[in-house]
């Protein structure tokens, strides 16, 4: 392929795997490159793929990357990439799901609202998820009656067992059992997983919880799609790890658990793991996260759930602590050169133990050990075994125990169905399979399951350095499962080339058979070799290997490595893997030791004596038992193969993405290595072998459509407008399907190549009308700049002209002007000296005569205050006695009526004896009146005391202020007499100016009178003081006073409402005397019981069927009045009329309910509320529920939320509760007591009337409420199924909106085109019939209102939802559709008022939120704080995260949100998941009630019945020939 100046490439690097590059120079041989990283490389053409042009638009990323416009290894890498960067960790490949392990908790993907999400939807409608997988299989179980299978594979610490975990959670969830027991198979099925992991996982370098073993889980289904029963099988657990591990791994959870299990563990003799040999061979004995004696419970908890008895739990137990207490066991060398013994009193105990442990003989144990026993035909040859051998021997017989156990645990209790037995001879086979079946039936497996669903959780590829014989067997079952993955995946080409009808015959299919016949032919096979080495006691690898080469060195897959004679490589499918053969054999080799079976079937343990049984006579003549794991392994693999083969499968790979289990850090070059082990890149291959570019017609019209443009214009077919693309390029290598077009690989590059020229050309011809744009523009600036300056110049020099002009006419003004101001101020100036001269002498003449006047009017001023003054004073002396006489009177008043309050409370009966309770609260009270009373009586003589020395101060003050009284009166006569003088003296004074010694002897006297007056206001302030401390000392005994008032108006209501209690508890024990004596003793305890349960009926669901009173006992309330009680049970034979009433349609008259205005009426007039004992009630109410039960209940629901509100409404205006069925804060004052009237009317003229209702009437109303909540919840259910099918089509928008979207973009001489809103038009048209319907029947306005605010709610909910779950439906062109519906709803609010709408347009603000940042151009310079406090305010920072991981234009190609902004986001996303603030970004549905029976009463306007008169149909019935009267 050929590269231009400007093509995005990728480029080969070894420590990122592959460089985003960008081609600067393309020569003959060579191409520089200039990559991400700013280098410059010069590489051949050949080195390097194309890179989409167009792959940072549209989000960087999809979610099938069958979708990619180059299908290669760096496109699949870095889409992988980006997608985990933005936490999307699965992603598709054609039907396979790609799951990276995160690193982190993501609580909100695997919640139970996910599963629901997933629950039924197509496999790719919503975002990848392992849920959508695991339902596309039980889907495909269920639909075709075909087993399933799915298999989960990745290397260590990819997250593996979590998917499996995950797959096996949802398939119980969607095919849990119906009736659920104690011990459920879906609840082993999920507790098998920490007995799995406590038994056959533990600590690598890699992962702290990796498996050490493979497993198939199979859940089987019954013919309804429910969990019938389960099996596992286990393959290839690594038995090494049991005797030997390096650091930092660890040995199998279980032997740590067992030694931190407290009790339990000195139970077994048990310490530290750091004392035991098997386990302090690394130092790592904790796990980071979890403790060992909480696992230790959970394990034994999962234990008891799935079925294993205590005897069997203690002894597996037992069995862990041996193989513990075996490894201590020590040898030294004996008495002979070959022998071995006991070492000390330590490996002694420890040997005690274990024989303990295991129930046998520690003679028999030790001779085990240290000795192996020959049969011959001479005899039993007992042969000695030095140290090394016995330590293997104790190694040997740890490692069998242990595997035993293991197999024994899955195959009793995980009910495997197959079990290989390749040496028949060492098993029992029929005590073990009737261990099986008796265990099988206590569990409950399903032998006749037709359908089952296999999870294969098994070891991935494996290549490391140094690589074993489990790296081998590992490898090899891989190999056989990359032949199934690629059968698998070329068969899912051949259904899509089918269902195309396109030609694939000539398709190549990509096998592996050689690998596996050089693993597994027999008989020159590895395996076979393997095996014919072992036979032989003197072989070795150095034999083996030297065999391998000779017999296999012509095997193109075979190579000899150069520096070793004994490794070898094998290229497998996921690269070349060199094996060294040192351990090979001795791993192969899988002894059975004579002497340990017989030891351990002497055992006194069922448990063990059942899994060691005795060897038969003839396999005892050797004391060692060869069996080849290899082939054992082969053969399990083999019928594992047989059970896929007859499954159909689903592939899940899981991918480590970096090697520290960080999360947010992506290794490119480990991410590699993994898809290409995983087979995710051979299925790429498997794909570029056809055809590997697949696109819709549309999308390639869209993407490819500027290449013919003069066949764009108007209407086109675009099959035919592909085809004519196709043909214009030249190009061969292609095939047009049904819906999709095919393309041989490297097709697509040529039509890259060829819209890039053509953008290019296109680009260039816009620059170039852009210059001439720019250039003509610049030359009409330059000229209309030298014509305005053209015109300046002339402007200055007529402007200077005028300037001159001006400037002479101007000077000439001046100097006539300064001419006559000069003039002017000369005159001003003597003015005013005149009138400044005549100015003084008539001041001084005014002034002497003003201050004359003014010492005149000074003198009136002070002789008016001072009579003032005297005046006021005298007025307050008077105001104030008279309040001190009314105090005191008051006083007296409130102390006779304080004794009068005493005789009364004295004079309250004491209570009666049946109410002991009540006389001891009574005591208490009166007791604690009798002090306060005493503590009062104290108080009021001290209070008396002073206020008698008051009362004496105050007559002392009076006498005081006589006396001043009457000195002031004769001042004032001498003041009187003084203004007299002084006003002679004035008048002398005006006559005689000049007499000076007059003046002087009047201001003599004015001083004197000065100090008269300052005198006595002294004495009247002293006065004044006086008063004032009397009158507070007077005031604080008033307020004590009232404090005694309130206390006693307290007591007094306490022992009011005493009384009350007393009585209303009398009348109820008289009821129930009489009751006893009525009924029987059985009727008595039901009702009583049911009497204690009516207050919970509370809590039950609000939906669900309100209870007849017949189930309750009803609380009779008697009044103890004369009146007798009114036989209401004689109207048993009226019930036909109310039946009738509820069963048809008696419809509206006004706008009222006829059938709630009748049966009230009836009610009414029968006196039924009055009654104590009634089953009127019960039937109205078992009525109304069996017609909301009927067939056709749906659409008389709106009828029925009508006709029962308004029933409740009446209830609610017109009842009365009477006694103690009343609440108390509604209880008038009138109403303390409970005897009177039962009916009363209350009310003038038109009122309605009210009654006091009993205690069946108050509970007809409490069942009527529960009924009027019923109807509207199951009416809101019904209304959100209906238009559930609508809201689904309406989130994305139609094809042929977006191909004229497409087209109208592409064709800019056309006019764009308004999208179709059909569907938006049938959810209006729906919500029209809706407000009809409500309308015709009557419903009030309260419950439309919040009918259709739950329902706009659902609606946000919904297509919220739908919109964060598909990526196709966030899209520039979806979220333009989107909002046009939105329009249109909005506008039906409008139309329907705020009556009826409420706030559903405020409902919408989520879906309006998100649909407007869709469609806001620009989006790149939008900042955090702006989108999240503007455009979204109501939206989660993990919502907006969410739409923009998920966003891309699909009709401008514009870019999303900045990489900061996403950055951010991400950072505060998982802040919140790693606290857990936000578990999901989805919207959860309301089901509560929105409205309570005190709204109904306050929203619902009061019925007028009396004018609702009888229908026709029922004027014959005599049950209601009164209303007919009384019209």
């Amino acid at each position: 392929m050929s590269y231009r100046k400007g093509s995005k490439v990728w480029v080969e690097e070894k420590g990122e795997g592959w460089l985003e590059a960008e081609v600067v120079d393309a020569k003959d041989r060579a191409v520089v490159v200039l990559t991400s990283q700013r280098k410059k490389i010069s590489v051949l053409p050949e080195k390097l793929l194309p890179r989409d042009t167009d792959e940072d638009l549209g989000g960087g990323h999809v979610d099938d990357m069958t979708k990619l416009t180059y299908l290669n290894e760096p496109g699949v890498l870095y889409n992988l990439k980006r997608r985990y960067a933005l936490n999307e960790i699965y992603t598709y490949t054609g039907s396979i799901l790609i799951a990276v392990n995160p690193f982190m908790r993501l609580p909100h993907l695997y919640n139970e609202y996910m599963m629901e999400q997933y629950k039924g939807v197509r496999l790719g409608d919503l975002s990848p998820h392992v849920f959508a997988v695991a339902d596309a299989s039980y889907r495909a179980m269920v639909n075709d009656s075909r087993s399933q299978s799915i298999l989960v594979s990745g290397e260590s610490g990819a997250g593996k067992t979590e998917t499996t975990k995950l797959i096996m959670r949802y398939l119980t969830y969607v095919g849990g059992r119906a009736v659920l027991d104690d011990r459920s198979v879906e609840q082993q099925v999920l507790e098998s997983n920490p007995l799995l992991e406590a038994f056959g996982n533990a600590k690598t370098i890699r992962n702290d919880n990796s498996s050490r073993f493979g497993k198939f889980v199979e859940i089987q289904f019954d013919k309804t799609g429910r969990i019938s029963g389960a099996a596992i099988r286990t393959y290839l657990l690594e038995r090494s790890r049991v005797v030997q591990i390096t650091d930092p791994e660890r040995n199998f959870h279980c032997f740590y658990q067992l030694c931190a299990s407290g009790k339990d563990a000195e139970l077994y003799k048990l310490g530290h793991a750091s004392t035991f040999h098997y386990l302090n061979q690394s130092k790592t004995y904790e796990l980071e996260g979890t403790n060992n004696e909480d696992e230790y419970w959970k394990t034994k908890r999962a234990m008891d759930i799935v079925g294993i008895s205590r005897s069997d739990q203690d002894a597996i137990f037992r069995t862990l602590a041996a193989i513990l207490h075996l490894g201590n066991i020590e040898f030294s060398p004996g008495k002979e050169s070959d022998s071995s013994k006991i070492k000390d009193s330590t490996s002694n105990f420890h040997l005690q133990m274990t024989a303990t442990l295991l129930m046998c003989d520690p003679d028999l144990l030790v001779s085990s050990l240290c000795s192996r026993s020959i049969h011959t035909t001479e005899g039993i040859i007992i042969k000695a075994l030095d140290c090394a051998a016995a330590v293997a021997n104790r190694d040997t017989l740890a490692k069998t125990v242990y595997a035993r156990l293991f197999d024994w645990y899955f195959l009793s209790h995980f009910f495997i169905n197959f079990v290989c037995f390749h040496n028949a001879h060492i098993y029992n086979t029929f005590n073990i399979f009737r261990l099986v079946e008796n265990i099988n039936k206590s569990i409950g497996q399903d032998v006749d399951s037709k359908a089952q669903i296999g999870v294969l959780d098994i070891y991935g590829f494996e290549s490391f350095k140094h690589n074993s014989f489990e790296q081998f067997c590992i490898n090899f079952a891989n190999e056989k499962l990359q032949q199934h993955f690629n059968e698998h995946v070329f068969k899912m080409e051949q259904e899509e080339y089918k269902s195309e009808k396109i030609n694939w015959s000539y398709i190549e299919f990509i096998d592996n058979q050689d690998m596996l016949d050089l693993i597994e032919k027999k008989p020159i096979g590895i395996i076979a070799l393997l095996d014919e080495a072992c036979m032989f006691p003197k072989s070795t690898h150095v034999t083996f290997a030297t065999k391998m080469f000779r017999n296999l060195s012509s095997h193109p897959r075979l190579e000899k490595t150069k520096f070793s004679e004994t490794d070898f490589s094998i290229s497998h499918y996921a690269g070349k893997v060199t094996y060294q053969t040192d351990s090979f054999l001795e791993k192969n080799r899988d002894y059975i030791v004579a002497e340990h079976c017989n030891l351990l079937s002497s055992s006194r343990c069922p448990l063990l004596s059942g899994l060691f049984t005795s060897l038969p006579e003839e396999s005892v003549r050797s004391s060692y038992k060869f069996s080849s794991v290899a082939s054992r392994f082969k053969q399990q693999l083999q019928a594992l193969m047989e059970t896929l083969s007859t499954t159909e499968p689903h592939y899940v790979r899981c991918v480590k993405p970096n090697s520290v289990n960080r999360p947010q850090l992506f290794e490119n070059q480990s991410v590699l290595h993994q898809l290409r082990c995983g087979g995710v890149l051979e299925a790429v291959r498997i794909s570029l072998a056809g055809y590997p570019t697949r696109r819709t017609y549309a999308e390639f019209v869209d993407r490819f459509g500027v290449l013919v443009p003069e066949l764009m214009l108007g209407s086109y077919d675009e099959r035919a407008l592909t085809e004519s693309i196709l043909e214009k390029m030249k190009l061969n290598n292609f095939q047009l399907g049904r819906t999709k077009v095919f393309l041989r690989a490297g097709q697509i590059a040529i039509l890259d190549v060829r819209r890039a020229e053509v953008l290019d050309n296109a680009a260039r011809c816009i620059q170039g009308r852009f210059r001439t744009f720019i250039a003509r523009k610049e030359f009409m600036k330059t000229k209309e700049a030298s014509i305005s300056v053209q015109a300046y110049c002339r402007g200055c020099f007529a402007r200077k002209m005028y300037t001159i002009m001006r400037e002479t006419a101007a000077a000439i003004i001046l100097q006539k002007h300064v001419r006559r101001l000069i003039l002017q101020r000369n005159y001003q100036e003597a003015c005013s000296a005149a009138l400044l001269i005549q100015s003084c002498i008539r001041g001084f003449i005014a002034r002497r005569y003003f201050s004359t006047i003014r010492e005149q009017k000074a003198a009136l001023v002070i002789q008016s205050f001072w009579r003032k003054r005297k005046v006021a004073m005298l007025f307050q002396h008077y105001k104030q006695a008279t309040i001190a006489i009314q105090c005191a009177w008051r006083q007296k008043l409130a102390r006779k009526e304080l004794r009068k309050l005493r005789m009364t409370a004295n004079e309250a009966g004491a209570l009666r004896e049946a109410k002991n309770k009540l006389e001891k609260k009574l005591d208490d009270l009166t007791l604690r009146l009798t002090l306060e009373r005493r503590m009062r009586a104290a108080g009021e003589e001290t209070k008396l005391v002073e206020i008698s020395k008051r009362d004496k101060i105050i007559e002392t003050l009076s006498a005081e202020c006589a006396a001043a009284k009457s000195s002031a009166r004769t001042e004032h006569d001498k003041n009187l007499l003084l203004q007299r003088q002084l006003d002679d003296s004035l008048e002398e004074i005006a006559m005689l100016r000049g007499n000076k010694i007059l003046k002087a002897e009047e201001e003599k006297q004015n001083s004197n009178l000065k100090n008269i007056v300052k005198s006595l206001s002294e004495k009247n302030s002293l006065l004044e003081n006086e008063l004032s401390t009397a009158r507070k000392s007077s005031d604080d005994t008033m307020e004590k006073l009232k404090d005694v008032e309130g206390k006693c108006t307290h007591l007094q209501q306490n022992l009011e409402k005493l009384q009350e209690k007393l009585t209303n508890l009398e009348n109820e024990n008289h009821v129930l005397r009489n009751k006893a004596f009525n009924i029987s003793p059985k009727t008595v305890s039901e009702k009583f019981s049911a009497s204690i349960g009516l207050p919970n009926s509370e809590h039950k669901h609000i939906f669900e069927t309100p209870t007849s009173t017949k189930h309750l006992a009803p609380i009779p309330h008697s009044t103890g009045t004369r009146r007798q009680k009114l036989p209401v049970e004689r109207h048993e034979g009226n019930h036909e009329i109310l039946s009738r009433c509820i069963k048809e349609n008696l419809g509206f008259k006004d706008g009222k309910p006829v059938a709630a205005c009748i049966i009230y009426k009836c009610l009414l007039h029968w006196r039924a509320f009055e009654s104590e004992r009634t089953a009127i009630f019960d039937h109205v109410i078992e009525a109304i529920n069996g017609v909301l039960k009927a067939k056709e209940a749906d659409g008389r629901l709106p009828y029925w939320l009508s006709n029962t509100s308004a029933l409740l409404c009446l209830l609610q205006k017109n009842l009365r509760s009477n006694g103690f069925f009343g609440t108390p804060s509604r209880r008038s004052a009138g109403s303390l007591g409970l005897g009177g009237r039962t009916c009363q009317l209350v009310g003038r003229g038109d009122t309605l009337a009210q009654v006091d209702a009993r205690y069946p009437a108050i509970l007809f109303k409490q069942q009527l409420t529960a009924c009027v909540e019923k109807i509207f919840g199951q009416l809101r259910d019904n209304l959100k199924k209906e238009i559930s099918p609508l809201l689904s089509v309406c989130i994305q928008a139609p094809k042929s909106t977006r191909a004229q979207a497409g087209k109208a973009s592409k064709s800019p001489g056309v006019g764009a085109q308004q999208p179709s809103n059909s569907h938006w038009d049938n959810i209006v048209n729906f919500l029209n019939l809706l407000m009809d319907t409500l309308r015709e029947n009557y419903v009030p306005s309260f419950f439309i209102r919040k009918l259709i605010t739950q329902l706009f709610s659902f609606i946000n909910i919904q297509l919220f939802n739908s919109l964060l779950l598909r990526r196709e439906c966030c899209t520039f062109s979806n979220g333009e559709y989107v909002k046009a519906g939105l329009s249109s709803l909005e506008k039906w609010i409008t139309d329907v008022t705020e009556e009826f709408a409420g706030t559903s347009w405020h409902e919408l603000n989520y879906i309006r939120q998100a649909v407007g940042f869709l469609v806001i151009h620009q989006k790149r310079k939008k900042t955090l704080e702006e989108i999240s406090q503007d455009l979204c305010p109501s939206l989660s920072i993990r919502q907006i995260y969410r739409i923009c991981s998920m966003y891309w234009d699909d009709k401008y190609n514009t870019q999303g949100i900045s990489e900061a902004v996403v950055s951010a986001m991400r950072e505060m996303v998982n802040k919140d998941t790693a606290n857990l603030v936000s578990n999901s970004f989805l919207l959860d549905d309301d089901l509560s009630i929105p409205f309570s029976t005190e709204d109904l009463s306050m929203a619902i306007p009061a019925t007028d019945y009396a004018d609702v008169e009888l229908p026709e149909c029922l004027h014959q019935h005599p049950s209601v020939q009164f209303l007919l009267k009384a019209s």
